[in-house]
């Protein structure tokens, strides 16, 4: 059964996974047992003739694994429908609902940011809690198209985050991170690297999200027009083809 706090942890995200490429929607794979998982794990239950408790015991476990090696290593319901969302229809930067959220001393750069993406007509809100569940609530609420966050740690090189974990990835993530990285190097002097992680920021917002860390903070105060005029960028190519990297 649904129970709260919501379980976690690795042994969910395989169960979501299984049950995800067996073509029950758990939502995204994010490890955490909330109402979506438990649903598709009583869906299951229910076509597989097991006894619907929504939990998920031996029988029940036996009884996934066994589809489930039979199901092949595809992405899974989860991917499949983030895709087909973001593919659906061409966007532009108008259409889009953004959340700019930012973790210490970075207010400057995101109020800049988000200035010329309204500036823009893009329908923006800022965040600037310190706690990732937060945000991430606040992202949900608004219903955005896309959150993008920035933190600074000096001893870091410039890094792009966006949701990934072995059972799963975020395909409009990826493809956002991605061209925020290209647009930084051709035109600031941050040379971000991108990474799939499941940060608690990346993992609990609904919707294709990133983190970019900008490494020191300083210099990308610094250069903080051109960081803006980097990001209003690539999400304006990513609002228009949300799936590709290129």
């Amino acid at each position: 059964m649904h129970v709260a706090p919501n379980l976690r942890g690795d042994d969910v995200a395989d169960l979501q996974s299984s049950l995800g490429r067996l073509g029950f929607d758990t939502g995204r794979v994010d490890g955490i047992f909330g109402p979506l998982t438990a649903r598709a794990l009583e869906d299951f239950q229910h076509n597989s003739g097991l006894y619907v408790d929504g939990v998920c015991g031996p029988d029940t476990i036996r009884a996934v694994q066994v589809l489930a090696r039979q199901s092949g290593s595809g992405p899974g319901i989860s991917a499949l429908r983030e895709l087909e969302s973001l593919t659906v229809s061409a966007r532009s930067l108008a259409d889009l609902r953004l959340v700019i959220g930012q973790f210490g001393g970075l207010s400057a750069l995101t109020r800049q940011l988000v200035v010329t993406l309204r500036q823009r007509s893009a329908t923006v809100i800022a965040s600037d809690e310190p706690d990732a569940s937060a945000q991430a609530v606040a992202a949900n609420r608004f219903a955005a198209t896309a959150y993008v966050g920035f933190e600074s740690q000096a001893d870091a090189e410039p890094t792009i985050y966006y949701y990934a974990v072995p059972q799963f990835e975020s395909l409009g993530g990826r493809a956002l991170a991605t061209r925020l990285a290209v647009a930084c190097r051709s035109s600031t002097p941050l040379e971000p690297e991108v990474h799939g992680m499941r940060l608690p920021i990346l993992r609990e917002t609904r919707m294709p999200a990133v983190l970019f860390g900008l490494g020191a903070a300083q210099p990308a105060l610094d250069a903080s027009a051109a960081v803006v005029d980097a990001v209003v960028g690539a999400l304006e190519t990513w609002a228009s083809s949300p799936a590709s990297d290129g």
